[in-house]
């Protein structure tokens, strides 16, 4: 397939281009940090978002749901990642839609994905239980009690966790921590009895949650997926999340590089613009080489994600390694170009650059994910 977008993404393109530079500029973002705004995000501002279509963007029609794919799905988060749009679109919107879409139970998907395409309910996946990521690591415990579990156990770096009306919650129904085998998927009611959720604040300004599960009770019918196994399910999930932050580093890597370009024209030194040195041109030549390599990663893993989804892993691992290398050299070089400034908070480029470290470390970074392609190739 073409690694260019369709006519239809295109004008999906222009249209949030469009919408978010008018209604979320990153002067919003600085304005919820200031702020110390609880929520982390506009709920106006989401409910906007949902009327054109953008939180049921994975969702079929038949519930609702505008059904454009994750291509649509990446080209939406691409233009967030451009302003460094605070909301649930990660977490609600990729994360759980896939989950429900692809795992769920018809009384799943009619009770919740309307529910997301309305812009309605607010989900959050909740897998990491350390400072690195590895679904496969959890060591939080399903235990068996008669004909439903209880779940006890602590994740952390919850995105979106703190807002949530749901959790999906991955946990050990067997086995031992580092095991593939063994997990199971729950949806759980984020105000159920032994849930505690206490919010942390990233260094991107955006909120996160660690969130304590005491004994808290799931039914069978809470289950996504099939009892002990749900690694495989979860990896799916995972692998859309992944596609989806790369994406969104690909808008900061790029609008990055835009600003220091125009900053480059305008800056003079010795009475030149600083652009025309021939060391900045050679850096802002590889920088716009790197980016466009990104570009073509990301689009591939978001059209494998659509054409093959459960074939998508290495490829959303490659896009995930690719961005978080180019959108870190991108935000570096950008502030080390703007020079002595571009380490001041009056300058927007120093949101990029922590945007952008928080997304390479979610869901894994560029040595997790290079470790991950060398094992599905037998290394």
């Amino acid at each position: 397939m073409p690694l260019v977008l369709t006519e239809e993404q295109e004008m999906l393109r222009e249209s949030a281009r469009g919408f978010l530079d008018e209604k979320a500029p990153v002067s919003a973002l600085r304005k919820l940090r200031d702020d110390n705004d609880p929520t982390g995000f506009s709920r106006d501002l989401w409910k906007e978002m949902a009327e054109m279509g953008w939180a049921g963007i994975l969702v079929d029609e038949q519930h609702g749901g505008a059904d454009f794919g994750f291509v649509g799905a990446g080209v939406v988060a691409e233009e967030i990642g451009r302003t460094l749009t605070a909301s649930p679109f990660l977490s609600t919107s990729i994360l759980a839609a896939t989950a429900l879409q692809k795992i769920g139970a018809d009384a799943h998907k009619q009770e919740h994905l309307p529910k997301i395409a309305a812009g309605e309910a607010l989900f959050a996946l909740a897998v990491d239980e350390t400072r690195k990521h590895g679904s496969a690591k959890t060591a939080m415990v399903a235990e068996k009690a008669g004909n439903a579990f209880k779940l006890s156990g602590d994740k952390t770096f919850v995105a979106d966790g703190h807002v949530a009306d749901k959790i999906i919650v991955a946990a050990r129904s067997a086995g031992s921590p580092g095991e593939q085998d063994g997990l199971t998927l729950f949806l759980v009611d984020a105000k159920a009895n032994g849930v505690s959720v206490e919010r942390t604040m990233m260094v991107d300004s955006r909120n996160a949650a660690r969130i304590k599960f005491d004994n808290v009770e799931a039914t069978g019918d809470d289950v996504l997926g099939e009892v002990d196994g749900g690694y495989m399910a979860l990896e799916g999930v995972l692998n859309a999340g992944r596609a989806g932050l790369a994406a969104e580093m690909s808008g900061a890597a790029q609008q990055s590089f835009s600003m220091t370009m125009d900053y480059l024209k305008e800056r003079k030194q010795f009475g030149k613009e600083i652009g025309s040195f021939q060391a900045l041109q050679h850096r802002a030549a590889h920088l716009y080489s790197e980016i466009e390599l990104m570009k073509s990663a990301i689009l591939k893993a978001l059209q494998d994600l659509d054409g093959h989804y459960g074939m998508a892993g290495p490829i959303c691992s490659l896009a995930k390694a690719k961005a978080g290398e180019v959108a870190k050299l991108a935000s570096l070089e950008a502030v080390q170009m703007h020079g002595g400034i571009g380490m001041t908070d009056e300058y927007d480029i120093g949101f990029y650059m922590k945007r952008i470290r928080v997304a390479q470390e979610m869901f894994g970074d560029p040595a997790f994910h290079a470790d991950r392609i060398a094992q599905m190739r037998g290394y």
